[in-house]
């Protein structure tokens, strides 16, 4: 009990003999040492007994303190020999406080309550309130007579609710209990329905605001879905509609089973435990479980690595649980308000729109019926056949209605009769791949699935997946979030709704005959994460085990698990690799093989790379993916060869010239000259056109430093193009030059022209959602970039700080690795560097390769959350490969220990080297 574990608050060391002055100084003196030393105590209660046992500790201590301030400011400040009956007061805790549980970041939340307002009371009030400021405590106060409360309860929701938990710290306790009943008669009677529906609402407008998923990886614990307000949310209308002091009144209301109520205080303490851990760890009221965060907090609970999940990925799987335990319960409550009229009734028109009523029974299905709107039946049913708990979901999809709420949990209790003769029942099968495949909604009914915990049990390979976390920066949702999130993109493109997102994807969709398998497919993919195996070679092992049961044919089943196994081959293959390179194309092409898989991986990869979250997917990868997709589906019908190349160039040269009609035809053909075959086929005429004026422009100023920069919203980038003299660490000098300027680059285009000179197009992340702003911040950059060519400026140290400043994360860690590959390319050495992301990174690597004496031709710069996947496409300084096994290997050691090296010291070297 935390009164064992908090002694009383030490009131004689405030004198009876000291001055008023005085006695607020001594008070405030010891109330520092005493809450310093509950602080201590209340997080060794924490790591010994639990979070809500921490959580009572500190309200206690909070408790004591308040109460002896109250006695001292009653009998030493404003003693009242002989008070009137008005002069009494009481001290309230209300809110979180009032129910007797306080973080240890939490503001406190206090009320003195008085018959009718008084100066005497409000002096009580002020001379506490000052002494509690200077103690440093954030204090929410109000001073108010009974009627005030009842007034200012029924007209505002957060006070109502505020004082909905209210408790007496000291003081008149008869003015309490008049509250009370008071409070009980004239605000919460009657309104139960009003309440119920104002929370939700509030309740919400709240998720809505922090993030609509319970399963976001770096989750809002008090805020968030799933997290601590939502289980005080359920408690608050409990006790407004059920009329009951706590929650045990839940279960003699019929509300919760005794099971339901320990899972509640199952989840309560654990969200306690988590909170006030973090509050410990942050040194104030830290509410977000941020990735740095998330390892202390593991590191503290005891949580250690097993089998493939280290221990962050074990203690955010226990938090996602209990997350969607808390919305079980949630669920449960908002059932019973709607049987009981005190909440309006809620169909899947939620996600899918508003759906006519059937009033009359299924005829389809024996033993359903439609009860309010919702599908309900018999729970014998499911004992008497055990394949109507799938064919329950099944009906949910056809007829677009949501489940009863009894029937709901009669599928909960009969989980267990999902057993292998279900999983291999052809009518099951049947039924569930009609709901993965359907017209309808297929996200919200499988999502129906997997919170009843019915999906994990017809698929026990999904239930490996649920709840995982995967400790990335890259990934916004466990994997099975993201999953479902997938599907629902999928859905939304075959009915059309994201075409103008998506126009290739959306054009392809409608004449695809191999539907069943894409969508399938995009079920499994991600599906054998977890593992120690790649999870896209474990995901094609399941594909070819459950296909067939789910009832695809054999050659559908080797389309899943050839996408399955490769579902990442194409976006890796357009992000990470120079598609101008016709090696590159030969090799994807042989991949992939046919137009029905390239069209289907397409679809898939456009889906899996938005399902990952927010502001992943942007025109530019969009951008990089059609290109592929085109190349390739030249290559496969056999568009593509030696003959049309040379076509290609001359109509390429063809259509630039008629786009310059002011050049001479001897200046154009000098122009042309210049350009290697490569360029006429990796540069659009627009980026055609500008290069030529770009070099029209140096040469008419005499001056061969030029950039040239545009923006693009759509793709969410800006392009900066550089004319220079080329030499060997001319990238290394441009990518110092943008990390010092704060850009971001995201690829890098390199060409030479035949007679010296470099035309580098530089992509970066766009800073600014307005293009006039984003134009001023690219010429900032771009005068950046020409006072370092011209040595105007001091790169290294200016790097050095930059990276020094940028805030880094402690939470992840990457292997380094360098692959060096001289098959990918014809005429370039590959080498993919691997890392920690980092300010500056790009900057030293670019510097080191230029050390090596090595041009570097093009670039593929990608970053995945805190992942950095950068490829270079280099020769030697004569133009041929890297052969030689001494040098490959000097190379190789040279980057892993630039990879190595903090940011600061990686870029103050390998600047001083570049000077």
């Amino acid at each position: 009990m935390p009164e064992q574990d908090i002694p009383p608050f030490p009131l004689d060391r405030v004198s009876v003999d000291l001055s008023a002055e005085a006695a607020r100084a001594a008070f405030v003196q010891a109330g520092r040492d005493y809450l310093a030393d509950a602080r201590l105590r209340a997080e060794t209660i924490l790591m010994e007994k639990g979070g809500f046992a921490c959580a009572r500790a500190l309200c206690l201590a909070q408790d004591r303190l308040i109460a002896a301030l109250f006695e001292m400011a009653r009998e030493r400040l404003y003693k009242n020999a002989n008070p009137s009956a008005g002069e009494r007061l009481a001290v309230i805790a209300v809110g979180g406080y009032g129910r007797g549980t306080l973080a240890p970041g939490s503001d406190t939340d206090i009320m003195f309550l008085q018959p009718v307002s008084t100066p005497w009371a409000e002096s009580i009030a002020e001379a506490m309130l000052y002494v509690l400021w200077d103690l440093g405590l954030k204090v929410g106060h109000s001073t108010r007579t009974i009627d005030e409360c009842i007034r200012t309860g029924r007209e505002d929701l957060t006070i109502r609710t505020a004082l909905l938990e209210s408790r007496v710290i000291a003081g008149d306790v008869a003015i309490f209990e008049e509250f009370e009943a008071r409070f009980d008669r004239d605000v919460v009677a009657g309104r139960a329905a009003e309440f119920a529906q104002a929370k939700l609402a509030e309740r919400d407008e709240r998720i809505a605001r922090v993030g609509q998923s319970r399963y976001l990886v770096e989750p809002n614990v008090k805020e968030g879905k799933g997290g601590q307000r939502d289980l005080q949310t359920l408690f608050w209308i409990g006790k407004f509609v059920y009329r009951v002091k706590d929650l045990h009144g839940l279960v003699k209301a019929g509300v919760f089973t005794n099971r339901e109520l320990r899972l509640f205080e199952r989840c309560e303490e654990f969200l306690w435990r988590v909170r006030c851990h973090m509050h410990f760890v942050a040194k104030r009221p830290e509410e977000r479980l941020t990735f740095d965060m998330q390892r202390l907090v593991a590191q503290r609970m005891g949580y250690r690595g097993r089998d493939t999940l280290n221990a962050v990925e074990r203690f955010m799987k226990h938090y996602f649980l209990v997350a969607k335990e808390v919305g079980d319960l949630s669920a449960i409550l908002c059932a019973d308000l709607e049987l009981r009229e005190a909440k309006p009734r809620a169909m899947l028109d939620r996600f899918m729109g508003r759906f006519r009523r059937r009033p009359k029974a299924l005829a389809e299905a024996e033993g359903f019926r439609v009860e309010n709107s919702r599908i309900a039946a018999d729970p014998h049913i499911f004992v008497k056949d055990p394949v109507n708990l799938i064919r329950l979901f099944w009906l949910a999809d056809r007829h677009r209605l949501a489940l009863h709420p009894a029937t709901s949990r009669a599928v909960t209790l009969n989980l267990r009769r999902i057993t292998d003769s279900i999983r291999n029942n052809a009518e099951a099968n049947r039924l569930f791949l009609e709901i993965l495949t359907s017209k309808n909604s297929p996200e919200v009914v499988l999502r129906l699935m997997h919170e009843t915990g019915v999906l994990g049990r017809f698929i026990p390979d999904f239930q490996r997946i649920s709840a995982m976390m995967q400790f990335s920066m890259y990934h916004h949702y466990t994997v099975d979030e993201h999953t479902l999130r997938c599907i629902g993109l999928l859905a939304k493109l075959d009915s059309g709704e994201l075409g103008e997102d998506h126009p290739l994807s959306h054009n392809l969709l409608p004449n695809l005959p191999n539907r069943r398998a894409l969508y399938v497919a995009l079920f499994l993919h991600d599906i054998g994460k977890g593992r120690r195996e790649a999870h896209e070679l474990v995901g094609a092992r399941i594909a070819r085990n459950l296909c067939p049961r789910l009832g695809l044919t054999a050659q559908e089943t080797e389309l899943v698990a050839w996408l399955v196994e490769n579902h990442l081959v194409m976006s890796q293959t357009a992000q990470g690799r120079d598609i101008s390179d016709p090696r590159t194309i030969t090799s994807f092409s042989q991949t992939v093989q046919s137009l029905e898989r390239l069209r289907l991986l397409l679809v898939l990869t456009v889906c899996d790379i938005r399902g990952v979250g927010p502001g992943v997917w942007n025109g530019w990868k969009g951008q990089l993916l059609r290109a592929l997709y085109r190349e390739t589906e030249m290559v496969i019908t056999g568009d593509y060869g030696g003959a049309e190349r040379s076509a290609r160039i001359e109509a390429a040269i063809a259509e630039l010239r008629k786009a310059l009609p002011d050049w001479t035809d001897a200046q154009f053909r000098a122009y042309a000259r210049r350009h290697n075959p490569a360029y006429w086929i990796k540069v659009d005429l627009a980026n055609q056109v500008q290069h030529a004026k770009l070099v029209e422009r140096g040469a008419r100023a005499g001056d061969h430093f030029q950039v040239d920069f545009t923006t693009d919203g759509f793709r969410g980038v800006t392009e900066l193009t550089v004319l220079a003299i080329d030499h060997p660490r001319l990238l290394s000098i441009i990518t110092g030059a943008c990390a010092a300027a704060g850009a971001n680059i995201v690829e890098a285009q390199i060409f030479t022209t035949n007679d010296g000179f470099a035309l580098d197009t530089i992509t970066i992340s766009r800073a600014f959602t307005q293009d006039q702003d984003e134009m001023r911040r690219a010429d900032r950059v771009a005068k950046h970039i020409i006072a370092t060519l011209k040595g105007e400026v001091r790169l290294p140290e200016i790097v050095a700080s930059r990276s020094a400043q940028a805030p880094m994360s402690q939470a992840f860690t990457v292997a380094p690795e360098v692959i060096i590959d001289n098959e990918l390319s014809a005429k370039s050495t590959v080498v993919e560097v691997t890392g920690l992301d980092r300010p500056g990174l790009l900057y030293a690597l670019t510097t080191e390769i230029g050390k090596q004496n090595l041009n570097i031709n093009s670039a593929r710069i990608v970053t995945y959350g805190e992942k950095a996947v950068d490829v270079f496409y280099v020769t030697d300084l004569t133009g041929g490969k890297v052969l030689q096994a001494p040098r490959q290997s000097r190379l190789r050691k040279e980057l892993l220990a630039v990879l190595s090296q903090p940011a600061a010291i990686a870029g103050a070297e390998s600047g001083a080297s570049a000077a």
